[in-house]
């Protein structure tokens, strides 16, 4: 299975990784590596070389902004797709786009997908950014 794709989940919440991996194990031929902080993510990042990151924003040691603004610095993984999720929406009447947040970031994500997560979208989303939708 050399040419699997390897998905990267960053997120505190352990029920929320359990639904990202669930959603994405069943593309086929992908391998799912987890991470519970910004901290410990940018460290399997570098030792994984995933070729996609799905990234919480709001978590402990490291938030996803500053993990997404270390990864766009990091020449070995700036080319790398990331899908950052959030549930700020749930909290505040606040919601933003991938554009939105790369106004504030100086470089937008490759989606931005608010919390509860839509397993349909990510799943396309996340097909899409590994190169492997299918095309009409």
């Amino acid at each position: 299975m050399s040419d699997a794709k390897k998905i990267l989940i960053i997120d505190d919440e352990k029920d929320a990784q359990d639904f990202v991996e669930a959603v994405l194990s069943e593309i086929p031929n992908v391998t799912i590596a987890r991470a519970g902080n910004g901290a410990e993510g940018m460290k399997t990042a570098r030792q994984d070389k995933p070729d996609l990151i799905c990234l919480d924003v709001q978590m402990p040691e490291k938030n996803g902004f500053e993990v997404f603004r270390e990864l766009r610095e990091d020449k070995n993984m700036k080319a790398i797709p990331v899908i950052m999720m959030t549930g700020v929406g749930q909290k505040v009447p606040v919601h933003f786009t991938a554009e939105e947040v790369g106004k504030l970031l100086g470089e937008s994500p490759n989606a931005y997908i608010e919390k509860p997560l839509d397993p349909v979208a990510l799943r396309k989303k996340a097909e899409e950014l590994l190169g492997l939708a299918k095309t009409a």
